[in-house]
């Protein structure tokens, strides 16, 4: 039976929460932190830090902690257009991409640093097919693209097998979504030649053997592609870290994997916001409210209104609020508040409906909720070690942890 990680995509030491959430899942015996140094900008890593000042050493060293390199984004980006990295893909405006050696062994001693260790057990080149993507876009051939790739990542194995030597890194892998494409689709990253490429990069540094140990990729009980790499790294001694379990796509639409309840709280927060908006300054505020209950049945998935939050209602919402005073936007801000948590309910509520739905003939089986099915497929399947899932409040700690039993 495969083990549960602790996946920390959107935790940030800004969030007492969360920082909580990973203290009880430590108290609880999970062994596998898993994080990345653009996770919230570096946040993420943080809170890992706060969290194991709780604990002793005995504790800590049960603990291991998994780390990416990669993405430019944020802080990064900052400092690239300052002083730019090597062998930088420019994928789009607000995301580049590096695997050099030299990027690689800046972003460990910072990661190192806001963790709070002297060495991270493991530590994996995140989303290289990046590189691929970029290619593509610009039509170069499918052979040449592979061959150079293969030349990059075999230089960045070199670097991460010397801070193996260096003591910095217990050992090393890929984390990769091209590695959960099929074989003919121009995104998939073949997986089939990483250890000899181990191989020669280990001998390169003087290593007595190759330090690749670790694969992640999204499998899911909708997305099972990647059930051919995962077997085929478990027939090779490498261990496979499951990503998205409960965030599924198929046939191009994105699914949250799970039940939820409708929301108690709802109408009486929408109503108490309609009455303080109904009035001549703040009627462009009651007209989105009203349009939104009307619509909040129309997201396919919790992510589509998480992205249309930021990028549309909330810059709508802070232009609006310009035009009121001190006094009446700390109020306003409270309202709007607790609507967005109820409301953020709701669409999540009749997303589920609508998954059930769409998904019958996958969860047909299902006696339990969505949630409890899609774990429990991936715990029983012996190709799989760890499934990463996130766990943002202790009582979330608490419900995954339980499947187990």
């Amino acid at each position: 039976m495969s083990n549960f990680a602790f996946g920390t995509y959107r935790i940030t030491d800004q969030n007492p929460q969360h920082v909580q959430a990973l203290r009880e899942a430590i108290d609880s015996g999970v062994t596998m932190i898993d994080t990345s140094s653009n996770y919230m900008d570096g946040s993420a890593e943080r809170a890992i830090a706060l969290a194991f000042r709780e604990f002793d050493d005995d504790v800590k060293k049960r603990v291991e902690i998994v780390s990416k390199y990669g993405y430019i984004q944020g802080s990064n980006m900052q400092t690239h257009k300052e002083t730019p990295y090597e062998s930088v893909v420019e994928f789009s405006d607000h995301c580049f991409h590096s695997i050099a050696t030299s990027f690689m062994k800046e972003q460990l001693t910072k990661s190192l640093s806001r963790l709070e260790v002297e060495k991270i057990d493991c530590y994996l080149i995140h989303n290289p097919e990046y590189f691929i993507l970029n290619a593509i876009n610009k039509n170069v051939p499918r052979d040449e693209i592979l061959d150079t790739m293969y030349d990059r990542l075999f230089e960045a194995f070199v670097g991460l097998e010397e801070e193996v030597k260096n003591g910095r890194i217990g050992s090393y892998g890929i984390s990769s979504n091209s590695f959960a494409k099929t074989q003919n689709d121009p995104e998939f990253l073949p997986y089939e030649d990483l250890i000899t490429l181990a191989d020669r990069a280990s001998e390169r540094v003087g290593n007595d053997t190759h330090n690749l140990t670790t694969l992640q990729l999204p499998i899911n009980i909708l997305e099972r592609e990647g059930l051919k790499c995962a077997s085929w790294a478990k027939n090779n001694g490498l261990r496979v870290l499951a990503n998205r379990p409960l965030n599924a796509q198929k046939e191009s639409l994105m699914y949250r994997l799970a039940d939820y309840d409708e929301s108690s709280e709802y109408y009486h927060h929408l109503n108490e916001l309609l009455d303080v908006c109904d009035n001549d300054l703040l009627k462009p505020l009651y007209n989105l409210f009203e349009e939104l209950d009307l619509n909040k049945r129309k997201f396919g998935w919790i992510g589509d209104f998480d992205a249309f939050l930021y990028s549309q209602i909330l810059p709508h919402i802070k232009k609006t609020l310009e035009k009121i005073d001190e006094e009446t936007l700390e109020t306003m801000l409270k309202y709007i508040d607790m609507f967005f948590v109820e409301y953020r309910k709701m669409v999540s509520y009749e997303c589920s409906k609508n998954t059930r739905v769409a998904l019958q003939e996958t969860f047909k089986e299902c006696e339990s909720t969505l949630q409890d099915c899609s774990i429990k497929f991936l715990l029983n399947n012996e190709s799989v070690d760890y499934i990463l899932v996130g766990m943002r409040k202790a009582s979330y700690v608490a419900e995954i942890l339980a499947l187990k039993s």
